[in-house]
């Protein structure tokens, strides 16, 4: 159950909100979807792949895990990495479009909302929303900006992929990792760039990506494949108790 409302300083003044990462809050996913406008920070920590969503079609997932509900990022300390994606770092605000009150003429435009039911929200404990004057606390300033990040991401989605399909970019990525003689994965599903296709890429593609905005997007995803080797160690960790 949610109760997503427009946020303001009045009604919700004394709104706290607690930032610590945990499965309780969402968190114990063993991916979740990354926008175009985070790839840069993303590739730094985690691999980049593509999937079909319900509606079949293409979104970017950041890999946490190998397991469902496991998220090998996730400790009893919080989040084992410098950058937590935008999705799960909004918390539980959201961006909404919205008119200005008593405005009925006007175009609707986006403004933050939160959900009063999220766990994490609460009066007594976490960091405030507000600062005692009304302005926005720090967190908010932060908030504001995944949320800023999330919104640009989702309209440049669709046109990142139908760039990539394009150039014909798209390939479908086998998976397969080998923890120890026990335990091994066959990750199917997921798609990425092909890398072979995207170096013999003339410069006039390469121009149409660059004035595109995805020249970069392609390179982050790409490189980001290097990181399955953490999730490895990560995964080996886990299993002797470290």
């Amino acid at each position: 159950m949610t109760e997503t409302v427009l946020l303001n300083n009045v009604d919700h003044a004394d709104i706290r909100v607690d930032t610590s990462r945990s499965a309780r809050f969402g968190d114990s996913v063993n991916q979740v979807e990354v926008l175009p406008t985070e790839f840069e920070l993303v590739q730094r920590e985690y691999p980049i792949f593509f999937r079909k969503d319900s509606e079949d079609a293409y979104q970017a997932v950041a890999l946490l895990g190998f397991d469902r509900d496991e998220n090998l990022f996730l400790g009893e300390q919080g989040w084992r990495g410098d950058y937590v994606p935008a999705i799960l770092a909004r918390g539980p605000f959201s961006i909404g479009l919205s008119r200005t009150a008593g405005d009925t003429e006007a175009t609707p435009e986006p403004k933050i909302h939160i959900d009063l039911d999220d766990p994490r929200v609460g009066r007594e404990e976490g960091e405030p929303v507000f600062l005692p004057q009304g302005g926005l606390s720090p967190y908010l300033e932060r908030m504001s900006e995944v949320l800023r990040l999330i919104y640009s991401g989702v309209a440049m989605r669709g046109a990142m992929f139908e760039a990539f399909a394009a150039h014909d970019l798209i390939e479908p990525a086998t998976v397969e990792i080998e923890i120890d003689d026990a335990r091994r994965y066959n990750l199917s599903g997921y798609h990425t760039i092909n890398k072979e296709r995207f170096a013999q890429l003339d410069g006039a593609a390469l121009e149409q990506l660059q004035r595109a905005g995805f020249l970069g997007a392609a390179f982050f995803a790409l490189a980001s494949l290097g990181n399955i080797h953490r999730l490895i160690a990560l995964k080996n960790r886990k299993h002797h108790g470290q």
